[in-house]
């Protein structure tokens, strides 16, 4: 129950990222290899038209969207430097 209220609250937080992606990728501390992987991971979203859930079938069919957006952050967020993570409250 614990893990699925820090998802709702992660989501709930979500304007809060911008800041985050935008420092993340013209940060000196991180390493290139992990901005490649970040941008591949994002390419590969939007490139990638397979979706569980079809888009069509209304709200239900962005949840898939959300999940696989979330995750991305949140592997950004691991990869980011200690002292970004504090800067914006995600560590």
């Amino acid at each position: 129950m614990r893990k699925l209220w820090k998802r709702i609250r992660f989501i709930y937080n979500f304007r809060s990222f911008f800041p985050f992606i935008f420092e993340f990728f013209l940060s000196k501390e991180v390493n290139r290899k992990k901005k490649l992987f970040s941008i591949a991971f994002i390419i590969g979203y939007f490139l990638l038209p397979f979706d569980a859930i079809p888009d069509f079938l209304s709200l239900i069919g962005i949840v898939d969207d959300v999940v696989i957006f979330t995750f991305i952050i949140q592997q950004m967020i691991k990869m980011a430097p200690k002292e970004l993570q504090e800067k914006y409250c995600l560590a």
